[in-house]
């Protein structure tokens, strides 16, 4: 169904923060399995004024224009106690966001998210900018979806964008098709058509990683994408905290150490810069316009790793 959105004092270009609202012009794809061989999704919307929309309303508190506290982190909802003492970690930072980095175990079922997610990185919802990791996509309809469903104004977009303290943070998706002709690149390239490096990109499984998983060369579209466009890229999915050297202007920063096991590194990995595969825990940014500070926190409170990335400002 084709529908024209009228503006009034928002413009439907992306995410924009109006107060304390979020506005979420996102395309929404379904997809089995990961990677290539997922199939080209139902639903579809996109950032025209004038193309088949589908607006998401996200409520998230309001957030300081010059600073914000983000953490990060996936792989650790499966109802155990590493993941509550990760959870725990992040709830009392009282985060601006937190980015849930996907894997709700084992399927990502109703039942899961009621019993692994919601009593632990759950308690952070209303402040959680979720993208979907490979657990929980195949079952999205029953599990995934209702859940974030109930937090929104509609169903969850696979895949969005939305700006905070001088960043523009893009949600995407590496469950759904993600190949160069994919609608979801299509809006991706949409968005990146403004100057500056300003921005953080964040998806389930990483291009580059040193873990039991390696490198995920099926997500390279969203790197070439990128390139010139932003500077930090953050991941799950792989069971520990890595920081990588600087690939074509971005650093990436794996947090997959939230609670549901530890995977060993390979730190003979070229691009490998940091590594922990001994302790869980979680990765806090500190977002200022034109400035990333990066941490790596243990669940105890340790500083593994520490830096900062600047960017190139609009």
């Amino acid at each position: 169904m084709t529908k024209r959105v009228t503006i009034l004092t928002i413009v439907l270009g992306g995410a924009i923060l109006v107060g304390a609202v979020i506005v979420v012009v996102a395309r929404s794809e379904n997809g089995s399995g990961s990677g290539s061989t997922a199939k080209q999704g139902e639903r579809t919307a996109t950032a025209s004024l004038t193309a088949p929309a589908a607006a998401a309303v996200w409520p998230w508190p309001r957030a300081a224009r010059d600073k914000a506290i983000i953490w990060a982190v996936g792989d650790g909802a499966d109802g155990g106690v590493n993941g509550a003492k990760v959870a725990g970690l992040i709830a009392r930072a009282r985060p601006d966001r937190l980015l849930y980095l996907g894997d709700v175990y084992d399927t990502g079922s109703a039942a899961e998210f009621a019993t692994h997610y919601a009593p632990s990185f759950g308690r952070l919802a209303k402040r959680t900018a979720p993208t979907p990791g490979n657990h929980e996509w195949p079952r999205r309809e029953t599990g995934y979806r209702p859940y974030w469903r109930s937090f929104l104004a509609a169903n969850p977009p696979g895949y969005y964008g939305f700006k905070l303290a001088g960043w523009e943070l893009l949600s995407l998706n590496s469950e759904a098709p993600h190949g160069r002709a994919s609608a979801q690149l299509r809006w991706l390239n949409r968005r990146l058509r403004g100057r500056g490096t300003c921005r953080l990109a964040f998806w389930h499984r990483p291009r580059y990683s040193a873990g039991t998983h390696g490198d995920q060369v099926d997500v390279e579209p969203f790197w070439d994408a990128l390139e010139g466009h932003a500077r930090v890229v953050v991941n799950g999915h792989d069971h520990n905290m890595q920081r990588l050297r600087p690939t074509r202007g971005m650093v990436g920063l794996i947090a997959g150490a939230g609670g549901h096991s530890l995977y060993p590194l390979n730190r003979r990995y070229r691009r490998l810069a940091f590594a922990n595969d001994a302790a869980y825990g979680a990765l806090r940014l500190e977002l200022t316009p034109g400035r990333a500070a990066y941490t790596f926190v243990s669940a105890s409170g340790r500083t593994l790793d520490a830096g900062r990335v600047r960017c190139r400002r609009a």
